[in-house]
């Protein structure tokens, strides 16, 4: 099998590669980094930098076991070429996406290209859903692990596709099997045992619904002997080193996170159901159309947009149910689904627009305007006469932004629905939420600026630190504070939180400090006991902590810093 390169308008590759560098580029410094995730993101690969360990990854200099290596890896890799700042921090979560998004144009431009070679608009179609989807948007301008995860287990599906389609037996399709093993394994390393199960709850149904049953095993001990091979060399490394990493992070992170009663962020069945409309956004009102023009590929026997679409179909739906039925639930776990939905959208958009679909794509498109209107007004209304004492911005400024970014997306559907060509009717609304996408990292609401970003505070109080300056934090605002300050020594006042576990082992003993404990530390050390918490955890404690001679707050929301 060749792939050949799609041909399609070069300023349609020129716009997305423009989109891209937009919207996941060129703002990633510009907002401070937010706690837990971002920090924590952060602080581990500093301090794999600072203390050479790669093999073991630490927080605060303390054991944490809740993730694989591969992650660490790319971000310390980051912060080596580029720095200890905020752009090189998001940036692994940014380049994952891109890549996400260039896989999804190979799919979606070898699965459309006609017979005679011919090829059209859906791969840029598509590659261009995946780049708008608010869920994308906002964990790839993010330091987390999740778009780096979905881009390796995007990677491991694609290449199982491409041996699919190879002739059986050759050297080609074995190259791809061996590729999506390396891909699988190389996901394994990013988090963990859902590496294997996404890539077979995926590839094994479409197997069967091609009536390729013999595959399953054919097909399937290649990639699986791959994928051991990229994960033994670490795995092995981890055990020696820490022999119960193995029991804790598989227990902890698979079978308490997912299926216990007593899992992480536990949710009803019907989570990922309500919160998908507002993930899916601004394509959601556009499903409709996407549906019915998916009928006309899965109509034609034997072509490659048919085996796609059936791929696609596995690919979206099995692992949004997998997910729905496990008890733990965050947005960020369904992010291996949207490769497929903007695949399917892609496709059936396509073909909607060329059939009796266009009515449906114009109602979406009115719906869309008459969203964004609403909200528009909602906006309008609670900034000027507030809600129950709320405002979202101080400064004006920043609230004309926001506004002007919500007015864009409803020109933009307005001019999609007006336009009479099609792939430009697609375009205008797919371009729609970019003003309001680049504005997002500079009009952050006062709020959550307040609630989730220390760094200024700490970068203020920098100076109150010396070498032998003792440093005690909370456990939500400990990540920040070894990050802000460059310590991984910090002690954590009365809840361990995550670091519970690391904080058990006895070359860890006393960093955990009690209030008793807390203010014998401070006894020892006058006049350089730093003490950075949230707000709320002091005011809970105000009257068990001796009076600091410093003081300093980011807000009655924020976070404080204290000086004994």
């Amino acid at each position: 099998m060749e792939l050949k390169s799609v041909v399609v308008k070069k300023s349609q590759v020129f716009l997305l590669l423009a989109v891209f560098l937009i919207l996941y580029i060129l703002p990633l410094g510009a907002r401070d980094l937010m706690v837990p995730d971002e920090t924590r993101y952060a602080e581990i690969p500093r301090e794999m930098i600072a203390n050479g360990d790669w093999v073991v990854p630490h927080l605060d200099g303390v054991r944490y076991f809740e993730k694989p290596v591969l992650g660490y890896w790319v971000h310390a890799a980051s912060l080596l070429i580029f720095g200890e700042n905020n752009f090189a921090v998001r940036l692994p979560s940014a380049i994952a996406v891109g890549l996400s998004a260039w896989l999804i144009y190979t799919l979606a431009g070898w699965a459309s290209r006609d017979e005679d070679g011919d090829h059209n608009s859906v791969p840029v179609l598509a590659a261009l859903i995946f780049l708008t989807c608010f869920e994308i948007f906002g964990v790839g301008n993010t330091a987390v692990l999740d778009s780096l995860f979905s881009f390796f287990v995007t990677a491991s599906i694609t290449a199982f596709y491409f041996a699919t389609e190879a002739p059986q037996g050759t050297a080609r399709e074995k190259q791809w099997l061996l590729l999506a093993g390396t891909a699988c394994g190389l996901a394994f390393l990013t988090k963990g045992f859902l590496a294997f199960a996404l890539p077979v709850m995926v590839l094994s149904p479409y197997l069967v619904w091609q009536r390729r049953h013999r595959d399953l095993w054919r097909m399937g001990w290649l990639p699986l002997f791959m994928a051991i091979l990229v994960v033994l060399p670490w795995s092995i490394l981890i055990y020696l080193r820490e022999p119960d990493y193995w029991p804790f992070f598989f227990w902890n992170e698979h079978i308490r996170r997912f299926m216990t009663d007593g899992a992480q962020h536990k949710e009803s069945f019907w989570f990922f159901f309500m919160a998908a409309p507002g993930m899916f956004m601004p394509w959601t009102f556009l499903v409709p159309a996407g549906v019915a023009g998916l009928w006309e590929p899965l109509k034609n026997q034997g072509s490659k947009g048919r085996r796609l679409v059936r791929l696609s179909i596995c690919w979206l739906v099995l692992p949004f149910l997998f997910f729905s039925v496990s008890h733990g639930k965050l947005l960020t776990y369904i992010l291996p689904c949207f490769p497929a939905f903007a695949i399917l959208m892609g496709i059936g958009l396509s073909h909607a627009l060329k059939q009796d679909g266009i009515k449906l794509f114009q109602w979406g498109i009115a719906g869309n305007g008459v969203l964004f209107t609403l909200i528009l007004l909602a906006f309008t209304c609670v900034q000027i006469f507030g809600f129950q004492g709320f405002h979202p911005y101080s400064h004006p400024w920043k609230a004309l932004m926001a506004a002007n970014g919500i007015i864009f997306v409803i020109l933009f559907c307005f001019w999609a629905f007006k336009n009479q060509l099609n792939m430009k009717k697609v375009l205008w609304f797919g371009l729609s939420p970019l003003f309001l996408f680049f504005i997002a990292h500079f009009i952050m609401p006062d709020q959550t600026i307040t609630e989730k970003a220390p760094g200024r505070l700490l970068e203020r109080c920098h100076q109150l630190i010396e070498p032998d300056t003792v440093v005690i934090s909370d456990e939500d605002t400990l990540r920040a504070a070894c990050w802000f300050l460059k310590r991984s020594d910090v002690f954590v006042l009365v809840n361990g939180g995550e670091l519970d576990y690391g904080l058990a082992y006895p070359d860890a003993d006393g960093r955990l400090l009690h209030l008793d404990s807390f203010s014998a530390l401070i006894d020892r050390n006058r006049g350089k006991t730093l003490l950075v918490a949230r707000q709320k955890s002091v005011k809970r404690w105000k009257n068990q902590l001796p009076n600091p001679v410093f003081q300093e707050s980011s807000g009655p929301d924020g976070y404080v810093v204290w000086r004994f």
